[in-house]
């Protein structure tokens, strides 16, 4: 099993999700958080456009979902077409667990 963490500058979430439903990938986890990359977030002009304040983060939006290692490059490419900008980072899942079920693996997804 995989975690794919899908780390988005603008706000592709929808077409990336409704996507991933055709390739039947349903459980996935989406939020919108702060950061910063190389490049600083554009300029905000305040008080009636007199004073520029450069924020030191901007918003984001973060993707993660765990799949079977064999739908990766399928998943990858999904997000790659329908993201216009981020970053997606690929990591091995050693175990996971149902808390309700107590059933263990790749059923568990």
């Amino acid at each position: 099993m995989l975690k794919i963490e899908a780390l988005l500058g603008n706000n592709d979430v929808m077409a990336i999700s409704e996507a991933l439903k055709k390739v039947e990938i349903g459980g996935l986890t989406v939020g919108k958080v702060r950061g910063r990359g190389k490049k600083p977030p554009p300029e905000i002009h305040a008080s009636k456009g007199s004073a520029i304040f450069q924020p030191q983060f901007s918003q984001k939006y973060v993707i993660e979902l765990v799949i079977p290692e064999s739908k990766e490059e399928q998943v990858i490419n999904i997000i790659k077409e329908k993201a216009s900008m981020g970053k997606i980072f690929i990591s091995p899942v050693l175990r996971s667990v149902d808390i309700a079920t107590g059933e263990e693996g790749e059923g568990v997804i």
